[in-house]
């Protein structure tokens, strides 16, 4: 089993387990290799390091490797999987309004309507202005994987 660091265009990075290098390729060249944030197809293989199952003499603490020490955030998929969870969460506990976000918001925060979690589409204008009258959103990214389950 080969397991491969991975990378979309978008620079979201992930693992992927092949039977073989072959299989890596012949699957990426069917299309079947996507990413699990954003679908996106243009996937390239990152260079990673052989994990060396190494004994540390006691005393002397075990240090880690310069390149995971220097890995940007943003990258980890552990991080990136907390992300994807948090947002799911998010959007299982709230109300989708579509285009009517700023107009529920409004409403909402001036006692028209019983307060709840929504979420919704609005231009970034109108975001900026929801702020400007001390009404609290948050900008969340549009992701596939977000209203998805992973296997």
């Amino acid at each position: 089993m080969k397991v491969l660091d991975l990378q979309c265009a978008n620079q979201h990075g992930f693992e992927g387990w092949f039977a073989s290098e072959d299989d890596f390729h012949a699957q990426l060249g069917r299309g079947l290799v996507t990413c699990p944030l954003c679908g996106d197809a243009h996937i390239e293989k990152k260079l990673s390091a052989p994990r060396l199952n190494l004994k540390v003499p006691r005393g002397e603490p075990a240090v880690a490797p310069a390149a995971e020490a220097a890995a940007p955030v943003a990258v980890r998929p552990e991080l990136q999987a907390r992300m994807v969870d948090a947002l799911r969460q998010l959007v299982s506990q709230s109300e989708d309004v579509g285009e009517r976000f700023a107009t529920e918001a409004r409403a909402m925060h001036e006692g028209e309507i019983e307060r709840r979690n929504i979420r919704g589409r609005t231009t970034p204008q109108e975001a900026l202005a929801l702020l400007e009258d001390g009404i609290d959103v948050l900008p969340l990214p549009d992701l596939p994987i977000i209203k998805e389950t992973l296997q």
